[in-house]
Formats: C-alpha cells, structure tokens, sequence
C-alpha cells in the first residue's frame, strides 16, 4: 500500500497559501480518484483509495506544517509503511513556479515541513513530489512569502501545476519513482527536444 502525504497549514486563513500546495494536491487526487471524503485520523484528515488494484491512503496533517511528523509518524508505524512506499507532496521554494520534481531522500532545503517528517520518521529516504513556487521577491523572507496566496498571474495557472503534481504521483503509483523522475525532472525546454 502507499501512504500519499499533502502537506499544509489548517484553517481557512492558510488554505489558498503557496505553503498549502501539498493540500491541494491530496483534494485533487481525491476528486479524481472518487473518494468520498476525508476523515480525522492520527491529528489529521485521512482518507482511502483504490488505484490500479492497490489501497492507497492520503494523509493532510492539521498540526501545521511545523509538526507534521507528529501526525505522519503515526500513520506510518499503524499501516506498515515502507520509505519507499511513502509520497510527500510539498511546496518548493527553490523551483520555478509550476516546475514539478520527484526526489528521493536528500535535505530539507530549509522546508519546516520536511525537517518534522525527519526528524519523526527518522529517515530521509521517503519519496517527495516538489511543486515550485518560485523565490520571494527581494527584501522578502521566505517564511512570509510561503504563508502568502498565489498571486493573481499564479492563480490562473495554478490548475495546470496542481495537475502536473497529480500526475507525478499517479506515475509513481503506476510505474514507479524512476519513470516519474525521467518524465517530471526535466527542464520544459529539455522534454520539448525529446
């Protein structure tokens, strides 16, 4: 089975945030994937799903981003998780806005939301699906800038990002970590020579 993890920040205030990309990739795989809706579970909103015959379990931690492990630690050791088998979809400071990459293992890169799932897991080696959302502007903290919505230019091609994120995580499922990387790692104009 696969544990799919969105990562984001609870309540209304946060939830078009560019920190909260993780969220709503974990409702658009839900809608695609039919599923009834989510249910409190381990300080968090589960919910369960079928795809290609496998049971897969979305998670949306709502201990904010900062203590994220709390809630996915839980989940992990209750459904016999393996590293490889557990997804976290996050936002990613150090990407071009709408550029998606498949990573596994590696740092942080500063990520709150990551830092909580290492040092709860107790491993780094768990697949992520980073979604970009582009430098803050200068004299900009990182920290505001994440906890700010898109921008009106962003939110127009929101859409498109958050369906590439799907994607990744649907080729995960279904081929694999590598063939989701060749696919998403790319540059755009790289996949255009191809």
């Amino acid at each position: 089975m696969w544990l799919i993890v969105g990562l984001g920040n609870p309540g209304r205030e946060y939830a078009a945030n560019r920190h909260n990309a993780g969220f709503m990739v974990a409702d658009l795989l839900a809608e695609r994937w039919g599923v009834a809706g989510f249910r409190a579970k381990f300080g968090g909103l589960l919910a369960d799903a079928r795809v290609g015959g496998e049971r897969v379990v979305l998670l949306k931690p709502q201990s904010f981003m900062n203590c994220s492990g709390q809630v996915v630690a839980p989940a992990v050791r209750f459904f016999d998780v393996e590293p490889a088998n557990l997804v976290a979809v996050h936002d990613e400071l150090d990407l071009d806005f709408g550029r998606i990459k498949v990573k596994v293992g590696g740092g942080h890169g500063g990520h709150n939301g990551l830092r909580s799932l290492f040092a709860d897991l107790g491993t780094q080696d768990f697949v992520r699906v980073r979604l970009g959302i582009g430098r803050p502007p200068p004299r900009m903290e990182g920290a505001d800038y994440v906890l700010q919505d898109f921008s009106r230019a962003e939110g127009k091609e929101l859409p498109f990002a958050l369906g590439d994120a799907a994607d990744a995580v649907e080729m995960i499922l279904q081929a694999g970590v590598t063939s989701a990387m060749n696919r998403f790692n790319s540059k755009p104009a790289e996949a255009d020579e191809d």
